[in-house]
């Protein structure tokens, strides 16, 4: 995921996934952006039980993300706060708390209203807490992979 605190981009409707895929680049581009290794270190904890992972962002008021793509279809909880979500399949504002479930390929562009926990809940077969494995089976690298991953390989 890439995060920014102090520049504007329009998320007032869906997006394609080339528009998701330039602002990303975008967002990368800006000087005070963090990259995924500072996101993972100041606004993720991780949540560890029998099967499951979960992992949890505290997400500051004003924060632009653009997270990655999703191969599995995975539960989402906002515990707290007002975040706006736009994807290619549509456009909303969660408040919390709130629970759902995205589909797969799933690629978000959001902005945090206030404050906000977001947990997402994955499978978690092997019970392991290595979440460079974790991440391999959760996230797609481009949507190429996720595409002939949906097209007859088992997720």
């Amino acid at each position: 995921m890439e995060l920014t605190h102090s520049y504007s981009y329009d998320l007032s409707t869906t997006v394609s996934r080339d528009k998701l895929m330039a602002l990303q680049q975008a967002i990368q581009e800006q000087d005070d952006h963090m990259t995924a290794e500072e996101l993972e270190a100041e606004m993720n904890v991780h949540h560890f039980a029998p099967h499951v992972y979960g992992r949890e962002m505290r997400i500051p008021a004003g924060t632009y993300i653009v997270g990655k793509i999703h191969k599995h279809a995975h539960l989402n909880v906002i515990t707290k706060g007002v975040i706006k979500v736009v994807t290619e399949f549509g456009e909303d504002i969660y408040e919390g708390p709130k629970i759902w479930v995205s589909e797969p390929g799933t690629k978000r562009a959001v902005l945090a209203l206030e404050d906000t926990q977001w947990l997402t809940i994955h499978p978690n077969f092997d019970d392991t807490d290595d979440l460079e494995a974790l991440e391999k089976y959760v996230i797609a690298e481009s949507y190429e992979e996720l595409d002939n991953l949906l097209e007859g390989e088992t997720l």
